[in-house]
């Protein structure tokens, strides 16, 4: 054990760079998959946790004034009823933002959907005037307890006096109204009533969906939300952050094995005179395995636990969500056993990796002729000085006629000019094809994990400089409680600078066939002015009762495009002609936009209730929201819409970490590579002298072999990586509801960069040790090919 703990210390002191690499790569890969088992925990957890402590309902249900609601607590599958109780949508306005709330008459506090208190108190009738407002919602107004709001329509002013959690859908400006809770004294004209069903069994939630509207009738129901829905928001992106962590932790973690038994395979075959010298003074096969299997293992281990100990540390400090992600997961249940099993498997991937190589190790010969003769095919030979060095010499002419002549066209190409040391790079290459593809294909890896980074980086880069192309032509969304003729709000707008077009439209809630579950019906633009949709397939709706609908839609209804769908509008029904798929980032896709002509021609009474604004390039939406504020005077509500970008922000900094990792991964594979070339080229040294060539011309053949495997690599990993990313993104988003079609592939010119770079940084690297390894003594390399 002494011994072989010292010849380790020794080693680790002679290969130090490789170690250090092996150890990095290890912890960044353990970093990545610890970050991604805390986004996953973060984008499912939380939501889990509120449900479960608030005991949230299934479904809620929203109606008229006149609907009677209270017989839904007896539908057959409801374990208890929260309400009904009555609401009123209003508009509240702090420190100059306003928001779109549901006013909601709640007596006491709740036994079912009870709001999760984070701040403040609950309502008390003493002060009538208090509020309890949703998280997202008092976030988006800068709210806090004790800051007082103004109601739009009512003289006085509420306080809010607490802030709650809830399982419910969060506020989402310009869709999903923000949740206030109020005494019934403070909703004074309600305008709707809503209850939530917890149900028995929440698998049966379609089914109790038909019996609610089976109990009420379709044309009282005005919106329907399940627990299914609010889950799915609540995950949103953060679900897309954790499975992009996730699948490349996983390359990753492949690669660096590779790369890990490339490294072992290409250090024994390095230092084979030095495991004869081991076996020859007493050291076992089984020692001689533990002792590279040990070694590398420990690499792993300490990379593990860096990666342990510094997500542990650091991680809450990181920004964004990733800091967030990691905070509130280390108080979610399987976070200790998450932070022990990611490490230890990684660990175990890597020495699964070094076993084969290992185990090769330990069968080497004790005597450095007799793993020449075993090589060549012949025996063992003897104790006699005269015999070996008589079975010496046989074997290196046999080596010598076991290797493969310079082709005809390489020695053409030769005396044509050609210089030598390409030709003869090249020559290395293909006399060994088995051992060129294997480093081609660990080379390849990293390089094709990296592509599909980039990949993603172009997609997320796209969706910001051209939110248009992606679902989010509109910056803007407009709504007047002023009585204003939608003539006078269209001149209003178009009058402000930096405004291009505007598209009045109408954005309703609709039961689709079997009525277990609403979706949004959109009608923007005419047909003079329509409304500019980003389309994935199919065309825009042009004609009559045509339509374009988001990927969550299709799926929905089992649908495609060319298809007749059937929703119900209140009591009314509803048939379009899906002519075209949307890009939809918005209601998980679930969302039929059509032209305020085609919703007309069913409904001649009905008037514009928003309006989309399209912005000149380059305008800030934000600054136009205020010019827009001041034509208004005061009489519009405006709201700035989130770009699908903005919520995808923190992936950047998750792709760029990962190219990190990534490159490391394929640095320790070129270094690997170059150190083979260079071993394998030492018994070679000898003869390339005697020909006459130059020590630079000599350094050029490892230089050249270096290069073009780097190359060949890089060509597979395009050749694979782009359709692949493609194919993967797309896969993504019509997974999401987003639809396919939002793939973008890397420019031309960063992938000839990437290109060079890889080309010139190999090079760059097998010149300085081939330089030292052609400037070697003599006698240093008799005793190399010895």
């Amino acid at each position: 054990m002494r011994a072989t703990l010292r010849w380790a210390r020794s080693d680790l002191r002679t290969h130090r760079g490789e170690a250090l690499f092996l150890v990095l790569a290890t912890g960044g890969i353990a970093m990545a998959l610890l970050l991604a088992t805390a986004l996953f925990g973060y984008a499912t957890n939380p939501w889990q946790r509120v449900f479960a402590q608030t005991r949230g309902a299934h479904i809620w249900i929203h109606t008229g004034t006149s609907a009677d609601l209270g017989k839904l607590s007896a539908v057959d599958g409801v374990e208890a009823a929260a309400g009904p109780y009555a609401t009123s949508s209003a508009t509240l306005a702090s420190r100059g933002v306003r928001a779109a709330v549901e006013l909601r008459a709640t007596p006491r506090l709740p036994g079912v959907g009870r709001p999760l208190l984070t701040a403040g108190r609950w309502l008390d009738p003493r002060n009538p005037r208090g509020v309890v407002l949703e998280s997202r919602l008092a976030r988006a107004l800068l709210a806090s307890p004790g800051d007082s709001l103004s109601l739009k329509g009512v003289s006085q002013r509420i306080t809010v006096v607490g802030i709650a959690d809830s399982a419910e859908a969060h506020y989402r400006p310009g869709g999903q109204p923000g949740l206030v809770w109020a005494l019934p004294s403070a909703v004074q004209r309600p305008d709707g009533q809503a209850i939530g069903l917890r149900l028995i069994h929440p698998a049966d939630t379609d089914y109790a969906i038909q019996r609610a509207v089976t109990a009420l009738g379709a044309g009282a129901i005005d919106d329907v939300s399940t627990w299914q829905q609010a889950r799915s928001e609540a995950q949103g992106e953060n679900r897309l952050i954790g499975q992009v962590l996730g699948l490349f932790g996983v390359g990753a973690l492949l690669a660096a094995g590779l790369a890990v038994h490339g490294a072992i395979v290409t250090r024994i075959r390095g230092q084979m005179r030095d495991i004869s010298v081991l076996k020859a003074v007493g050291f076992t096969p089984g020692q001689v395995v533990r002792i590279f299997l040990c070694q590398h293992v420990a690499y792993a281990v300490a990379g593990a636990l860096a990666a342990a100990a510094v997500t542990e540390t650091v991680g809450s400090h990181l920004p964004g969500r990733l800091g967030d992600a990691v905070q509130v997961w280390r108080v979610l249940p399987g976070h200790t056993v998450a932070q022990i099993l990611i490490p230890l498997g990684v660990v175990l991937f890597i020495a699964a990796t070094t076993c084969l190589a290992a185990w090769r190790a330990g069968w080497v010969p004790p005597v450095p002729g007799a793993r020449a003769a075993v090589v060549s095919g012949t025996p063992a030979p003897g104790p006699s000085r005269h015999l070996r060095e008589g079975r010496a010499r046989i074997v290196r002419r046999k080596l010598f006629r076991a290797a493969k002549p310079v082709p005809a066209v390489m020695r053409r190409a030769i005396a044509g000019g050609v210089p030598a040391g390409l030709v003869l790079g090249w020559h290395a290459l293909t006399a060994r094809p088995i051992r060129f593809v294997s480093s081609v294909a660990r080379l390849a890896l990293p390089l094709l994990l990296v592509i599909l980074a980039v990949s993603t980086w172009t997609t997320l880069d796209r969706f910001h400089s051209q939110p248009g192309r992606f679902g989010a032509p509109a910056a803007l969304s407009v709504r007047s409680h002023e009585g204003l003729s939608d003539q006078e709000i269209c001149e209003l707008l178009l009058r402000v600078p930096q405004v291009a077009a505007v598209y009045p439209g109408v954005e309703v809630a609709a039961l689709v066939p079997g009525q277990t579950a609403t979706i949004a019906l959109r009608g923007l633009g005419t047909r003079r002015s329509p409304y500019p949709v980003s389309l994935g397939e199919g065309r825009a709706a042009t004609a009559s009762d045509e339509a374009v609908a988001g990927q969550g839609l299709l799926d929905l209804l089992d649908a495609k495009v060319g298809d007749w769908i059937r929703m119900t509008v209140g009591d009314q029904p509803q048939v379009l002609h899906i002519v075209g798929r949307s890009i939809e980032p918005e209601n998980a896709g679930r969302v039929v936009t059509t032209s305020l002509d085609t919703l007309r021609e069913n409904d001649p009474t009905l008037v514009p209730a928003l309006y989309q604004v399209r912005l000149r390039s380059g305008a800030d939406p934000r600054t136009v929201a205020r010019h827009v504020l001041t034509a208004g005077h005061d009489g519009l509500d405006v709201h700035t819409l989130l770009s699908p970008a903005d919520e995808l922000l923190p992936l950047r900094g998750v792709v760029a970490g990962l190219i990190l990792v990534l490159a490391l991964i394929a640095l320790i594979e070129v270094l690997t590579i170059i150190a083979a070339f260079i071993r394998e080229s030492e018994r070679d040294l000898l003869a390339l002298r005697a020909i006459g060539l130059s020590p630079r011309q000599i350094v050029a053949i490892t230089v050249t072999a270096t290069g073009c495997t780097a190359l060949a690599a890089f060509v597979a990993a395009s050749g694979v990586g782009i359709p692949l990313a493609r194919w993967l993104i797309n896969a993504q988003g019509r997974s999401s509801g987003i639809g396919a079609g939002i793939a973008q592939s890397p420019p031309p010119a960063l992938m000839v960069v990437f290109a060079l770079a890889v080309i010139i940084g190999s090079t760059g690297l097998a010149a300085v040790p081939a330089t030292r390894a052609a400037r070697r003594r003599l006698a240093d390399s008799l005793a190399a090919s010895a």
